[in-house]
């Protein structure tokens, strides 16, 4: 009896370990899980999320079997961005790669030890994001978008095509940290161009109307935008009303000139160049490199692009010079 208990126990035991092992085997491996913080919408952030992936795919992830995305927009509603930062924190996610300087900044008071990733920023130094871009510190690094002071070389462009005295609105939003940045340096640039600015703030998509029937109303000849993820989220309508106001514009990405916009001048290029660009910081954080030890891209060239048709509906005859000098001309 005894000899047989014995044996029925260790029977038991073995059984037992060969379940447990069976059952180790089969649990699915965690894969990294990647939170997506965006200020615009989804159906604005579609072609740059899609490059985001691309650039994954490329690096041989595949979503959904070697890599998680959880995906959190603002839809252009800045003051909710803290919460969804803590909400994909809390997760928790592995890496948190953010559009627009109020979401990296929701993303950094979130966490000061979850890597994140900037898709797209500006200046991420001037805005105090980050220590300095060779060696960020911290846990941020990424892409970013431009430098204080590259609108008023966006103005100085524009210039080009505008009469002297010209009085330009310049649309930004009041609600990003990184607008009153910009505006100074569109403000001290406009006097030597012979410009006179008028202040259009716009932090909620119901005021795009009334915000150009004051332009209407202060005499204004042109438009210049600074870019914000609502200005992205809503470009098409900023640019039809544009149109209906017989205003040429100017932006600082091409994704504003694809809807209608007149002409775009910056180092942006287009959103999806940037988010491709992000993947690779993202595998490399995955893979152990920490963020503040990897340098940030910064722009290393402008591009001027020109939407031809939009100056025809408008009557607008562009200079021979800045056709000679725009990377690439929409007809």
């Amino acid at each position: 009896m005894r000899r047989s208990t014995i044996g029925l126990l260790v029977t038991f035991g073995i059984c037992l370990l060969w379940v447990t092992t069976v059952s180790h085997a089969q649990r699915p491996a965690k894969i990294p899980r990647i939170g997506m913080l965006l200020g615009n919408s989804r159906d604005a952030a579609a072609p740059s999320l899609e490059a985001f992936r691309q650039g994954l795919h490329e690096l041989g992830y595949v979503e959904g079997q070697t890599i998680a995305l959880e995906y959190r927009f603002a839809d252009g509603k800045v003051e909710l961005l803290p919460a969804l930062a803590t909400a994909l924190v809390q997760l928790p996610v592995d890496v948190i790669v953010t559009w627009g300087t109020p979401a990296a900044q929701a993303a950094k008071d979130a966490t000061p030890t979850l890597p994140i990733v900037i898709g797209a920023a500006l200046d991420p130094v001037a805005t105090g994001l980050v220590a300095n871009f060779a060696r960020p510190g911290g846990n941020i690094t990424g892409v970013m978008t431009a430098i204080v002071g590259s609108n008023a070389k966006t103005l100085e462009v524009f210039k080009d095509m505008l009469p002297g005295g010209t009085r330009v609105a310049v649309l930004s939003n009041p609600a990003s940290p990184a607008t009153a940045l910009q505006l100074r340096a569109v403000e001290a640039a406009a006097p030597a161009l012979g410009l006179s600015l008028h202040s259009a703030a716009v932090s909620d998509p119901t005021e795009f109307e009334h915000a150009f029937t004051v332009m209407a109303r202060e005499h204004t000849g042109a438009l210049l935008v600074i870019g914000d993820p609502i200005f992205i989220q809503h470009r098409r309508r900023i640019a039809e009303l544009a149109q209906a106001h017989g205003l040429p514009t100017m932006f600082d990405a091409r994704d504003y000139v694809d809807v209608g916009g007149l002409m775009a001048y910056g180092p942006i290029g287009s959103y999806p160049a940037l988010f491709r660009r992000a993947a690779g910081f993202v595998d490399k954080i995955l893979k152990g490199a920490k963020p503040g030890d990897l340098p940030m891209e910064q722009p290393m060239y402008y591009k001027l692009i020109i939407n031809l048709k939009t100056a025809q509906a408008l009557g607008i005859t562009i200079p021979p010079m800045l056709l000679f000098q725009a990377d690439e001309i929409i007809r």
